[in-house]
């Protein structure tokens, strides 16, 4: 008999060591997790800081001035075209490639033809790296390299490899996508526009997914002598104010009917309403930037010719700006302190909700959640907030009193919308798994 109850003691302690261990393991995993992020990541990396003008929302700024002359100058019967797709065109894959490499990929020499606007190698630029257009092209062969582990992107136009292993190219240039800075004013990058490449790519990843969060990259046949924030340096010699500069931002009419589209197509067709396209280069009228990509279907990207210049306006997103060297946005950020918290069945928690400024942010934020569940009691308080400033958030528990093992996760959603943006966090709380009730197991037995 004491055998029978030693046993069956030791199975009950290692079960409950066993619920206590997924339970801080739980804990643990969720506190660590970080708050939902705005910006768009590639192999690990932002790309750029969330509050970055590439991942700024276009969809309720003003028209610029010149909007009606730059459309009918780019081409009002003009159709969008996707730029990319599977398969290849005149020899080479159809759409700009990029790579991911280590940081402990080994560097390689570069030259420039244009040393004076580029940054000096070397470039970790891996044996094989695609180029735009393949191997033969005579194109614009860009070449782009992303570090994963630093998150450093080095872009390259009309990039040709060497017998040596070096490479040489028109010009390059690094882009720190944890940073907001700009190039130096009036230098170019890979692109003629002074802007990084990679960020305004379409990807096939991005689509399957849903959701592209992020403004895209066009060409236009025909830009003026000029460049606008973000752009940093222009390719054209005509001066006419009906010709826009590079940097000229454009997006899809609000009240653009989109629901003939396949999903996959409206996909792009919503990022352009909400981020728009940046002008980035000299080309093809409407043509969109985007990675090869063999689970592209080139009949749905064709769906996109019925979507013609008409279609789209000319932002001015000057109100953005918060430094002309800088690609920050005016806004605001949300966070939520502490971002997890454990308490015991009919318990109380409560969350500091911060909003802090960007620039001059000065627009009221109105501030939303709602409980996940019937046993959550949610109170926000108060409902709008003109940052910088802050809001509680008290989350109440309704189960009665007593032990809940292994423990119950609420993941509550916060949004916050003012000035035509939105930032979201998410607050995390266990409901008991927190208490092990061993000496009243052992006096049962």
């Amino acid at each position: 008999m004491k055998i029978h109850r030693l046993v069956l003691l030791v199975s009950v302690v290692c079960l409950i060591v066993f619920i206590s261990i997924l339970a801080c393991q739980a804990f643990v995993t969720h506190a660590e997790q970080p708050s939902p992020r705005a910006a768009p990541t590639l192999a690990g990396c932002p790309v750029f800081p969330a509050d970055n003008v590439w991942n700024a929302p276009v969809d309720t700024l003003p028209l610029d001035a010149n909007s009606a002359a730059y459309v009918s100058t780019i081409g009002e019967d003009r159709y969008v075209h996707a730029d990319f797709g599977s398969g290849t065109w005149d020899g080479g894959p159809i759409g700009i490639p990029y790579v991911d490499v280590p940081g402990t990929q080994p560097k390689v020499d570069v030259t420039f033809d244009y040393d004076d606007e580029s940054d000096p190698g070397p470039y970790p630029i891996p044996a094989g790296a695609p180029i735009e257009g393949g191997p033969q092209s005579d194109g614009d062969r860009h070449v782009l390299v992303l570090d994963r582990d630093n998150c450093i992107l080095y872009e390259l136009f009309y990039a040709f490899p060497q017998p040596d292993g070096s490479w040489h190219a028109g010009s390059g240039a690094l882009f720190d996508l944890h940073s907001n800075a700009l190039r130096p004013d009036t230098w170019t990058s890979a692109d003629a526009a002074g802007l990084p490449i990679l960020p305004g790519l379409v990807r096939y990843d991005e689509v399957a997914a849903g959701e592209i969060n992020h403004a895209l990259r066009f060409t236009a046949p025909q830009t003026r002598q000029d460049y606008i924030w973000p752009a940093r340096h222009h390719a054209s010699k005509l001066t006419g104010l009906q010709y826009p500069p590079m940097g000229q931002r454009f997006r899809l009419r609000a009240n653009y009917d989109i629901s003939g589209f396949s999903p996959e197509a409206q996909v792009i067709l919503r990022a352009l309403i909400k981020y728009g396209m940046i002008l980035a280069d000299n080309g093809s009228a409407w043509y969109l930037s985007g990675v090869p990509d063999e689970r592209w279907d080139n009949d749905v990207l064709h769906e996109l010719h019925q979507v013609y210049g008409s279609a789209f306006q000319a932002v001015d997103e000057s109100s953005l700006m918060v430094d002309r060297d800088s690609g920050q946005v005016q806004g605001f950020t949300l966070s939520a302190t502490p971002s997890t918290q454990a308490v015991e069945p009919g318990g109380v928690a409560t969350y500091t909700l911060t909003l802090a400024v960007n620039g001059s942010f000065s627009a009221a934020v109105t501030l939303a959640t709602a409980s996940p569940s019937p046993s959550l009691m949610v109170d926000l308080s108060p409902a709008t907030v003109t940052p910088p400033g802050s809001a509680l958030l008290t989350l109440n528990d309704t189960h009665p009193a007593g032990p809940l093992l292994p423990g119950l996760w609420h993941h509550v959603p916060i949004t916050a919308t003012g000035g035509g943006l939105t930032q979201r966090a998410t607050v995390r709380l266990l409901v008991g798994g927190t208490r092990i009730y061993l000496p009243v197991i052992l006096k049962s037995m």
